[in-house]
């Protein structure tokens, strides 16, 4: 399968990301990101939307058995370089939130970092 490339709208940022991300941990992030980001891509091109894709690609996507932390880092660097990154946001906090904070945290353009 060809996987597309990846649609970014901060190229700058991203390589930013990727190069403040050398050690395995950090690796993990990036590589876990963008090949979500390019799954839900293939997924939306066939007409799906990102809203019913996001969360049964990053279980697809999870080839590394991320964790808590490196998931909400992932969600911030595709929401700040990626295409589609300000409604994977907006997916993201309303999926995560308990009460409204997701709400409020869509309101004001920032993304949720889940309580553990």
């Amino acid at each position: 399968m060809d996987t597309p490339t990846l649609e970014l709208i901060d190229e700058a940022g991203w390589q930013t990301c990727k190069d403040n991300n050398q050690d395995p941990y950090g690796n993990a992030v990036v590589t876990y990101a963008e090949r979500w980001a390019r799954l839900m891509q293939i997924e939306m091109a066939k007409g799906k939307k990102l809203e019913d894709i996001a969360k049964p690609m990053s279980y697809e996507a999870d080839l590394e058995g991320i964790t808590g932390f490196q998931y909400s880092y992932a969600v911030q660097v595709l929401a700040k370089c990626w295409k589609h990154g300000k409604q994977l946001r907006r997916w993201h906090n309303l999926e995560t939130q308990l009460e409204n904070e997701g709400e409020m945290a869509n309101e004001s353009g920032v993304c949720l970092i889940p309580q553990l």
